[in-house]
């Protein structure tokens, strides 16, 4: 899961009678990589990238390797769990049948609200069309005419596949923060940056971060879009300021989020929040904008720390291994979309035929 819409609902959590949750990813690489790509289209993420994301998500409590593709009731008994829980949007399979139409006959299937305005056809198109639409609104024509070539659009039909904008609420962020306020004796960590495309690059060196201390408190101070595209370019960020809080939020190591973030870490800073550590990646550091070296405050302070995560995934690979599979990922979305209307379609034929009976009794 590239999308903090993912978080709710990339994997089918199995909650299980012990009161926890177990979640479902794919496992074997070569055997789940051909059954993902026969049912999805090119997964973004490797394999044990996908597992490492999934174990850091802070909802989680175990996960299942070599789960099938499909949901069964017997992967339901086996681990122990009394229903499955997906998001509303549909799961197909390449033949267009329902991946939990065995465990929603049985009455084990939970559903709960998809996160609207976030997918990853909307954050694929927008790294292939290279505009920064997304930072601000998502009216401009050429930005909304790509991404009808990646799901709904305005002219498109499918719900689930569509492209639309995400807008946050208090109540989101509330959903997705833990709450937790630093304890006495707590090491409070801070790090900033643009944690765009929240990826396994990310989670390692927050780990790593978080294993700098006993009791860790990690604050992460994320910059606005106008800041990240001023000492990144291009169209970055690929997600804007809402979205990228969410993503970062919903990982296990972060304590506390700082929406908008100054680039440059103030003593203000520093003593608003009781700083202990300040962290940077071994990354490039851009300077300010006059020039100023943005970490002066902390290294004179002598708490500034570099932490290497061992990871050298970036935000700029993920977007090559997009644009290097750029066909793949608009026949991927395209075709997906076209069984999903087709399974649209005969929900409403079915419901047609019920009113017609109604109808019919009546008389």
């Amino acid at each position: 899961k590239i999308s903090e819409g993912h978080q709710h609902k990339s994997s089918p959590k199995l909650v299980s009678s012990r009161g926890k949750q177990v979640t479902s990813t794919q496992t074997r690489q070569k055997r789940n990589i051909e059954e993902i790509s026969k049912h999805k289209g090119p997964p973004v993420f490797t394999q044990a990238e996908r597992y490492k994301m999934v174990r850091a998500i802070k909802w989680v409590d175990e996960i299942v390797e070599g789960a099938p593709y499909v949901t069964t009731l017997e992967t339901l008994d086996k681990y122990c769990c009394d229903f499955c829980v997906h998001g509303d949007d549909i799961t197909l399979t390449v033949d267009g049948k329902d991946t939990y139409e065995e465990v929603k006959k049985s009455g084990r299937y939970r559903e709960c609200k998809r996160t609207q305005g976030v997918s990853t056809t909307d954050l694929v198109g927008r790294m292939l069309l290279m505009t920064k639409a997304h930072h601000s609104n998502m009216g401009r024509s050429d930005y909304q005419q790509h991404t009808d070539n990646f799901g709904s659009g305005p002219k498109g039909h499918s719900p689930w596949t569509g492209v639309s904008q995400f807008l946050q609420t208090s109540q989101k962020i509330i959903q997705f923060a833990s709450g937790k306020e630093p304890q006495p004796g707590d090491t409070i960590i801070y790090v900033a940056g643009a944690f765009d495309l929240f990826h396994i690059g990310h989670v390692d060196f927050l780990d790593a971060v978080s294993q700098l201390s006993e009791k860790p408190y990690v604050i992460v101070g994320l910059h606005f879009d106008q800041e990240v595209n001023r000492y990144k370019g291009k169209n970055y960020p690929i997600m804007n300021i809402h979205e990228r809080t969410l993503s970062v939020l919903a990982c296990r190591y972060v304590s506390e989020v700082v929406i908008g973030a100054p680039y440059a870490v103030t003593k203000d800073l520093l003593d608003h929040f009781k700083v202990d550590l300040v962290c940077h990646g071994k990354t490039e550091v851009f300077p300010d904008r006059d020039g100023s070296d943005p970490y002066a405050v902390p290294r004179k302070m002598g708490i500034l720390r570099t932490v290497d995560s061992g990871n050298s995934l970036t935000t700029d690979v993920i977007v090559q291994r997009i644009i290097k599979n750029r066909l793949l990922f608009e026949a991927r979305n395209q075709k997906k979309e076209a069984k999903e209307m087709a399974v649209i379609q005969a929900m409403k034929r079915r419901e047609e035929d019920k009113a017609n009976e109604r109808a019919q009794a009546v008389l």
